[in-house]
């Protein structure tokens, strides 16, 4: 079969896309596949997709068609698309919208095309939630089983609009202030107004619970903000640490008519419970032994909740998942820069959050100038000679932490700190001795989670205000920490492959800068080591969203001569 040399893209029968990123038009057609794909590796200028139920569900929810999917990937294919590739897009979406809940004088039914619905009944792990088969298109189902029904039907491949409703919940008097209270000017971002009405869909049966998907820095705290507003009811805001949880209070109170003694914060040795009630992950899956209850769960049910916030949802926990599966008839909004999870859960976020309702990619959030401009560089290093035998006999988990911890890394970073002098720098790694180590030889403040929260805090404010420009971080500070001014970060180590960790650390820069708006973000990795494949791996997500990473190596003579220079 004579293919067209100019197409980009080869589509297998097993729904994996190969791209070609060498050939015209690979830019423009990455940016439609990365609307029902996920990425999964690269090689060289070939990165592969794959297509599954879950991205093309996702991909129907925001109105993309079946159709609209075979036509590019027929447009832009080197060959002619597989009959079995299309068969399985076409089944896959085709099942998107033909099962549906509702509810009917409290009863919670289950309705659908009746060919479909006999498939389903085949499955007996459906059985036990069937209570009655009251037509072939139609059947009751037991009361409280509204979210572990969508999860097991999701885990068989059947998606389900859930149109049983919402109750409203506690009222609540709130609106968005038009001014600040330092007095500057406030509004909403068009994209961001967009992105509330997507989740709200007032009028219909469908809006009310979903996922909205921005880069980091582009204001995703505002979104839940403004749906707060618009609901008007009671909200439990569930984060990822109590330095968030101060962000959010700190937030509300000041773009929104909530007075202090209407938020309460529910962490560490706070448990207040108001009509909006922020609360970290932590403390929810908090028991005193495996076999104990979680005795915070409770937070659920001490309010009548209208509205539920999960920000950083791709960091949800399995004990909220669980409790999220019995409160469906609660409004849900899930806040993430990226739906990557690396545990395999995001069939969960997807039946119990609800469907990803909104998507800005990063290159349209820079091209707006909404975040800075981040230019990124992989640096590799050699190991020290007289590691690299002690490398070769090392078990596979002490190879990474060797690779990682090479002390070659050192004098990258003393350089990259004299490039960018004076510049608000953040340096960020994955294990305690090497960021000791760091922080002694530049003499650098280190937080860590040794920190306690109220230095941990000072810190923060030291680093905002230009006290100090360097700041050494442990993993801490992947997520919700808001350091606007940080322009430059350089990542000695991370969480082996994580793609979500690589996109929150660049995160970290995306605030928008005066002057040119730029930053830049720096990954130090010893070369010819297992650290070099989990790089590429890491780089996954930033490659599709448009990112570009420079590489750079050294020689060993080369380091030598930094090292010296640095003495």
């Amino acid at each position: 079969m004579h293919g067209r040399d100019d197409k980009p893209l080869v589509v297998q029968s097993d729904l994996v896309i190969l791209l070609d990123e060498s050939t015209p038009n690979a830019g423009q057609v990455r940016e439609k596949l990365i609307l029902f794909t996920d990425a999964v590796r690269r090689a060289g200028s070939i990165h592969t997709y794959r297509m599954t139920a879950l991205t093309l569900w996702n991909a129907a929810a925001s109105g993309i068609s079946a159709n609209d999917i075979v036509g590019w990937l027929s447009e832009y294919g080197k060959y002619e698309l597989p009959f079995q590739a299309e068969a399985t897009i076409r089944r896959l979406i085709g099942r998107y919208g033909c099962l549906s809940l509702t509810m009917d004088s409290g009863k919670l039914l289950f309705q659908g095309e009746p060919a479909l619905m006999e498939q389903i009944y085949r499955h007996s792990s459906i059985i036990e939630y069937v209570q009655n088969r009251l037509k072939p298109n139609e059947w009751e189902l037991c009361n409280g089983c509204r979210g572990v029904f969508k999860q097991e039907l999701t885990r068989l491949g059947y998606p389900v609009i859930d149109r049983a409703g919402y109750h409203s919940g506690e009222a609540l008097a709130v609106h968005i202030r038009e001014h600040t209270l330092r007095n500057r000017p406030f509004r909403l971002r068009d994209y961001q107004k967009e992105a509330v009405k997507q989740f709200y869909k007032e009028g219909t049966v469908q809006g009310g619970s979903g996922v909205i998907v921005l880069p980091c820095g582009a204001g995703k705290t505002i979104v839940g903000i403004a749906a707060l507003a618009q609901l008007s009811s009671a909200t439990l805001i569930l984060t990822s640490n109590s330095t968030s949880v101060k962000q959010w209070k700190e937030e509300l109170l000041d773009k929104t008519s909530l007075t202090d003694a209407e938020i309460g914060e529910y962490c560490g040795t706070l448990k207040q419970v108001r009509p909006v009630t922020i609360a970290t992950y932590n403390i929810l899956t908090h028991r005193k032994s495996k076999e104990a209850a979680f005795s915070h769960m409770r937070l659920f049910s001490e309010r009548d909740w209208g509205l539920i916030i999960y920000d950083e949802v791709h960091l949800l926990p399995a004990p909220v998942f669980r409790m999220t599966a019995d409160i469906q008839a609660t409004r849900r909004l899930g806040l993430t820069a990226t739906l990557v999870r690396e545990d395999g859960c995001a069939e969960d976020v997807y039946s119990l959050i609800g469907p990803k309702q909104f998507d800005m990619q990063w290159k349209s959030a820079e091209a707006g100038s909404y975040i800075a401009s981040v230019s990124c560089t992989e640096i590799r290093v050699p190991l020290q000679k007289e590691k690299q035998e002690l490398y070769r006999d090392a078990s596979a988990r002490s190879k990474l932490r060797l690779a990682a911890e090479n002390p070659g890394k050192i004098p990258i970073v003393q350089r990259l700190l004299q490039e960018h002098a004076g510049k608000p720098t953040l340096i960020i790694g994955q294990y305690l001795n090497q960021l000791h180590e760091i922080a002694d030889r530049l003499k650098a403040p280190l937080l860590t989670g040794e920190v306690p929260q109220q230095d941990r805090q000072l810190l923060y404010e030291r680093f905002k205000t230009g006290a100090i420009s360097v700041l050494v971080v442990s993993k801490v500070a992947n997520f919700a920490v808001d350091l606007p001014d940080a322009a430059v970060a350089i990542q000695l180590s991370g969480s082996f492959g994580s793609r979500q960790e690589e996109a929150q650390r660049i995160g970290r820069l995306l605030r928008p800068k005066e002057g040119n708006n730029s930053a830049w973000f720096y990954t130090i990795v010893t070369d010819q080591t297992k650290e070099t494949e989990f790089a590429m791996r890491r780089q996954l997500f930033m490659l599709e969203q448009g990112y570009q990473y420079e590489r750079l190596s050294l020689p060993i003579d080369g380091i030598a001569a930094l090292e010296e220079a640095a003495q």
